[in-house]
């Protein structure tokens, strides 16, 4: 059985981008993972004084917008590093809030989705034929974590 996770507020809530768990990296606080996904986008391009206005955005759904638009160009590498920069912002949250990681540990080896009706990469989309990278990485961060608990 496969777990499926989108709204904030759902079960699994807490495995969105949007959820209200936040993060520390290179010295800065974001409000969630969203927001630092976001403006790692224009790391080292002339969009760069966007980067602590998306920072401070009052919600995950403004940072997003922030970072969406098609006015900005994203760094030149964005392709190439764009899934890494997922997987350190999802394994940091996940090991710094003890209590959602336990909820990500107790789906054992449960397939996850991003459950996602428009996103076919990060997601699964409508027809469910999407690359679910997000819960890829979800997957991907699980097994980590649960490697690392095991050589404790």
């Amino acid at each position: 059985m496969a777990i499926y996770f989108y709204k904030v507020n759902d079960p699994y809530g807490c495995f969105s981008n949007f959820s209200p768990h936040p993060i520390e990296i290179a010295g800065y606080h974001w409000a969630t993972v969203e927001h630092y996904y976001q403006a790692q986008k224009f790391v080292n391009t002339k969009y760069e004084h966007i980067i602590p206005v998306i920072r401070q955005a009052s919600t995950p759904e403004i940072a997003a917008a922030l970072g969406r638009d098609p006015a900005r160009q994203f760094r030149l590498d964005w392709e190439q590093v764009k899934c890494q920069i997922m997987y350190v912002a999802v394994k940091t949250k996940f090991l710094h809030h003890l209590n959602i990681q336990a909820v990500l540990l107790e789906t054992g080896e449960e397939f996850i989705v991003e459950d996602s009706p428009t996103d076919y990469y990060w997601g699964c989309g409508k027809e469910k034929t999407g690359q679910n990278q997000l819960g890829r990485i979800l997957m991907d961060v699980r097994r980590e974590i649960r490697d690392n608990c095991a050589k404790s």
